[in-house]
């Protein structure tokens, strides 16, 4: 099997390839085996993963931006291994209905990364850049984790304000001096989230699950949407004892 652009893999063990810098633009893979692959400087932008086994691999230096990877999964047999993305960039790239678990997200370039209905439980973004500079004054963030299972996952000092993370689960994730400003946070679980630190302003949480959210840890609050039935449970946080009348 070759390895070069616009190629299409189906149902094969690509697990033996060696896929050090090979150039995969716009390629193909359709219900493909990957197996403790170390993907090294290749360039896959705008490749189409779909229904893959991507089984204790990691991307490094790769170029993926725009890919697409849809029904995949990452994650190892016992659950606690999973795919390595490091120093490349995923910009604009599309990942939706994936098994992400305990992924690893490190000093990579994510503009405009959007992934959508992934379990994500367990998962670590270190430096996952989502800015881009326009001009030498105006950097501008994007980029979207919506409707994932983000339970127990890693977002220390993420930043990623104005962005879509409607449905998700933070499930006793760590949110720590996250920059979170103006995100859409609609019908999120941030249930024994750790938050200290984190810029929450102008968010809208409305339909939210806030119970112990610490309006006092928050490193911003100001803007902030909330429903009126969300009031009990954020000033019982603040040990305030609230009556109806």
């Amino acid at each position: 099997m070759k390895l070069e652009p616009s190629a299409t893999f189906s149902g094969a063990d690509l697990s033996d390839l060696d896929f050090t810098d090979a150039d995969l633009t716009d390629a193909v893979f359709e219900d493909c085996t990957l197996r403790e692959v170390q993907v090294q400087g290749a360039v896959m932008q705008g490749a189409r993963f779909s229904g893959c086994r991507l089984i204790r691999c990691r991307f490094a230096h790769a170029d993926l931006r725009e890919a697409v990877f849809e029904d995949c999964n990452f994650a190892d047999e016992d659950g606690h291994v999973g795919v390595q993305f490091a120093f490349g960039r995923l910009d604009e790239a599309r990942i939706r209905k994936c098994d992400l678990s305990f992924a690893r997200f490190e000093r990579l370039s994510a503009y405009g990364l959007e992934l959508e209905t992934c379990n994500l439980r367990g998962a670590t973004f270190v430096r996952a850049d989502f800015s881009r500079a326009f001009g030498r004054s105006v950097v501008q963030y994007s980029g979207a984790m919506r409707g994932c299972n983000l339970e127990l996952a890693d977002l220390t000092e993420l930043r990623l304000p104005e962005g879509d993370f409607n449905r998700s689960s933070f499930r006793e994730a760590a949110l720590v001096d996250a920059d979170l400003e103006g995100a859409d946070l609609r019908e999120c679980d941030l249930f024994q989230a750790l938050t200290a630190g984190a810029k929450l302003a102008r968010t809208d949480l409305r339909g939210a699950e806030v119970s112990g959210l610490n309006l006092v840890e928050l490193g911003s609050v100001a803007a902030m949407k909330v429903a009126a039935d969300q009031q009990y449970r954020l000033l019982t946080a603040l040990g305030l004892d609230v009556y109806a009348g």
